[in-house]
């Protein structure tokens, strides 16, 4: 994907309290360059910048950084081994791994997220890559923003406000920000380079309860599908590694029933090496989507990173298809193609679930789902890392329940062993 970054205009005044990053990179030029960008933005500011993790972790309390942008590949120390030290002097620090999309990179990146980074960067392989990548410039500043605001709001702390005059985003348009709360507000100015677009503002659902005699917080829920599942569909972004090995670490066997259709955002190679730690947590084959191949129960097909995993009929089977169109809400893979697609191909046979992750991909493939009769669930708030795509998904009102991630696997077993609900 590809975004137009004009001219900064000029700050109007300072920002109170805005997200503090420390940058740890051994490239003098990646840590200037990444300092310029962040410092064009009034919500963010750099507090430290080192060259290798040893510095970082000798640094990381006095300097107090909100998230910590954190290469893999430093001398003295590198970024897996100060990723644990960092977060033992300062739990609850947002991490964000840099790494170029090498396997060994890709290896690495997905184990520092089982030991606590929140997020990942696809880096690119060369400095004069990081210079002119407009794409890795965007997805650094927006995770940033949306992670360090995550972060705020779990430590009650109220989000960097810009001044009002710091004028539109690229693109002209603005784009919604999120509440304190986790809700989705008003639009504001994102700075420089503007973030993916979120869900619009939703008023409140009223409470009387809906069909099937159910609601939650304001938010509606229908009933479950009658049928039972034949098969399990999910759709998850920014925590959706950390996500995806709990659950399939808790449903194992109970998918031996059911295809099982993954699209997580994540670029190319890394998606190979998600497929083959699902398949260890999980004890059943797993790998990524092949064109035209059958999908079988108690197969985990991961959409690869760079295309798009749908599913068709093909007689009494139902096939993998991937495509190299363009991207779905800043997408590819996107989760909402999928969503559509299976619906088409299982109807009210459906149970999908949509977790942790920025955006509101899977918003519209929620609401196909549930008009041909499938069931979704969501995750809930507080166990997500970002509440923006299970969010979209729950404020739609055609999911069936709101769940805890650690709820949501002993649901799925319930609901695949045929227990009426």
């Amino acid at each position: 994907m590809s975004f137009a970054v004009n001219a900064a205009p000029p700050r109007s005044g300072p920002v109170t309290d805005p997200i503090r990053v420390m940058v740890v990179d051994d490239s003098v030029v990646v840590r200037g360059l990444i300092g310029r960008w962040i410092d064009e933005e009034p919500e963010i500011a750099v507090v430290a910048s080192h060259r290798n993790g040893r510095l970082a972790v000798e640094d990381v309390e006095r300097s107090d950084p909100d998230v910590v942008i954190l290469d893999i590949e430093m001398p003295e120390m590198d970024g897996l081994t100060a990723l644990p030290k960092m977060l033992a002097k300062k739990p609850g620090l947002i991490v964000i791994i840099a790494s170029t999309l090498t396997r060994r990179n890709a290896e690495i990146s997905i184990r520092a997220l089982s030991l606590g980074a929140q997020d990942y960067l696809a880096k690119p392989e060369t400095n004069s890559g990081v210079t002119t990548s407009v794409e890795f410039r965007q997805e650094l500043l927006r995770k940033v923003k949306h992670l360090g605001a995550a972060r705020r709001r779990r430590a009650g702390r109220p989000p960097a406000v810009p001044p009002a005059s710091t004028g539109r985003p690229a693109s002209g348009r603005s784009f919604a920000a999120e509440r304190p709360g986790g809700g989705l507000g008003s639009t504001r100015p994102m700075g420089r380079a503007a973030a993916a677009p979120q869900p619009a503002a939703r008023p409140q659902q009223p409470h009387a309860a809906p069909i099937g005699g159910r609601s939650m917080a304001g938010i509606k829920l229908r009933p479950y599908s009658p049928q039972m599942p034949r098969v399990l569909t999910i759709g998850t972004s920014t925590g959706g590694p950390q996500a995806l090995a709990v659950l399939f670490g808790q449903i194992g066997r109970a998918i031996d029933k059911v295809p099982v259709l993954v699209t997580q955002h994540m670029p190319p190679t890394f998606t190979a090496i998600l497929a083959e730690h699902l398949a260890k947590v999980a004890g059943r084959p797993a790998h990524e989507g092949q064109e035209g191949e059958v999908v079988k129960p108690g197969i985990i097909y991961v959409a690869p990173g760079g295309k798009h995993m749908t599913v068709e009929k093909s007689g009494t089977d139902v096939v993998v298809r991937l495509n190299d169109g363009p991207p779905v809400n800043f997408c590819k893979p996107a989760v909402d193609p999928l969503f559509d697609s299976v619906a088409r191909a299982f109807g009210s046979s459906t149970l999908a679930l949509v977790l942790t992750g920025m955006g509101n991909d899977g918003e519209n493939g929620t609401r196909t789902i549930a008009r041909a009769g499938g069931s979704i669930i969501a995750q809930d708030e507080a166990s997500s890392v970002v509440w923006g795509m299970p969010g979209a998904a729950a404020h739609t009102g055609e999911c069936s329940e709101v769940l805890p991630l650690d709820q949501i696997g002993p649901k799925v077993i319930r609901i695949l062993g045929g227990q009426r609900l």
